[in-house]
């Protein structure tokens, strides 16, 4: 869910690579291991924390009322905007 701020083994900060090591992968198109040698982590237990780090924070807000109506609204708002395109075609 949230990113263990230390390292379990050795005690290293690790909680404010998570986000700075997801925008180097996905907009930048680094490897994991290149993204975390960027990053400045070098100890393979550090690495662990980060790379087997799992955000499931976005798939359970899915299962929330706020979420299942979020996700109608977004649903809709396309629906509209197709329509709107289409129309204009």
């Amino acid at each position: 869910m949230i990113i263990p701020i230390r390292c379990f083994s050795c005690g290293k900060v690790t909680g404010d690579l998570w986000e700075k090591f997801v925008k180097l992968i996905e907009e930048e198109g680094l490897s994991d291991g290149d993204a975390l040698d960027q990053l400045g982590c070098k100890r393979y237990c550090c690495r662990r924390m980060v790379m087997t780090h799992v955000d499931l924070i976005e798939k359970l807000l899915k299962y929330t009322p706020d979420g299942r109506n979020y996700k109608k609204i977004q649903m809709q708002i396309r629906a509209q905007e197709e329509s709107q395109t289409a129309s204009q075609s």
